[in-house]
């Protein structure tokens, strides 16, 4: 089998995708790892600082450039930022690079990523492009996970408490909690999966296309998640106590033994929500950001890959039929 993994010119700039604004000081240290880092490998690279306003503009920018100059686009900062580059990369074939710089970083550990930015930096230097699973929901591109319902609301709620009490684990936790304690909104949904079509009602549907994610939820498949395949998780409406208990499963990580909890592992799912009159649109989440989008919703696994600089597969030796590629979420 040829490898048709796109190739990197290493004399060409890497083209660095930043959220921030320039010369505050989030971006002068950001700019002082990567240009540190830069100097010590011989290499060159443009960096790109933007407000979050005009990170699409940017990334498109830049990942165009990267194509014209045989080089890859690096997204430097959290689960959006990593989707919007994800979303122009994506779309032009071109390999992505990720500087993480987020509270949990599920995809760039997944892939074997440092969480620490002068560390991812310095390795991604050595890496070269390797095929790596997406999904979208509608036009949008998602790496780790996307959701309907009570979900987005703990996103939005999770905001709100990190913008009051500063950006901690214990602090996502202690939102989450306080969302899920009050959840009340319920979805009607209508869900095709190929010939099969059924009428749910859920708190929330959440969509994962992350291993580590979805261990450390306790609702991965029986075997090991499978190639161009993702994962539904519904929550059924429950009371309080029900909730409580529900809490409990999720932080021993043993979600998927709730009896509330439905999980089943698909490669195209379509979702009709029952929509507020006059509505025309739902409020999803996909990679951590929130938005509104035309129904119905259609969830699937790409067959086109991003091409991720990452640690290469540990093949075996003597496994003569292995291909020169991988892939997988």
């Amino acid at each position: 089998m040829s490898d048709s993994r796109p190739g990197i010119d290493p004399k060409a700039p890497l083209q660095f995708v930043i959220n921030a604004a320039a010369g505050s000081n989030a971006a002068d240290a950001k700019r002082e790892v990567i240009e540190g880092a830069l100097n010590a490998a011989g290499r060159q690279g443009n960096l790109l600082f933007s407000h979050p306003v005009d990170l699409v503009q940017v990334a498109q920018q830049a990942t165009t450039q990267a194509i014209a100059t045989r080089t890859a686009v690096v997204a430097v900062g959290g689960d959006g930022t990593l989707n919007t580059v994800a979303q122009a990369a994506h779309a032009l074939g071109c390999p992505m690079g990720v500087v993480p710089q987020g509270t949990f970083n599920y995809f760039a550990r997944t892939h074997g990523i440092p969480s620490d930015p002068t560390e991812a930096t310095r390795q991604l230097l050595q890496w070269s492009p390797w095929p790596v699973q997406v999904a979208a929901i509608n036009d949008r591109v998602f790496l780790v996970n996307a959701s309907l319902g009570l979900y987005p609301d703990l996103l939005e709620d999770r905001e709100a408490y990190k913008a009051r009490f500063g950006r901690s684990r214990w602090v996502a936790f202690w939102a989450a909690a306080i969302t899920l304690l009050r959840a009340q909104r319920r979805l009607r949904l209508r869900i095709e999966q190929g010939a099969a079509v059924r009428d749910v009602k859920a708190l929330t549907l959440f969509v994962g296309n992350n291993r580590l994610q979805l261990e450390q939820l306790g609702v991965e498949p029986e075997q090991v998640m499978r190639a161009a395949y993702i994962t539904a998780v519904m929550l059924r409406p429950i009371g309080t106590l029900s909730m409580l208990r529900l809490m409990l499963h999720g932080a021993m990580g043993t979600l998927g033994e709730a009896h509330s909890v439905e999980h089943f592992e698909f490669d195209h799912l379509v979702v009709r929500p029952t929509l507020v009159p006059g509505r025309r649109g739902i409020k999803v989440a996909f990679d951590g950001e929130v938005t509104r989008l035309s129904a119905p919703l259609d969830f699937r696994v790409l067959s086109k890959p991003l091409y991720l600089l990452k640690p290469g597969p540990q093949l075996d030796p003597s496994d003569t039929t292995a291909p020169p590629t991988s892939s997988g979420p």
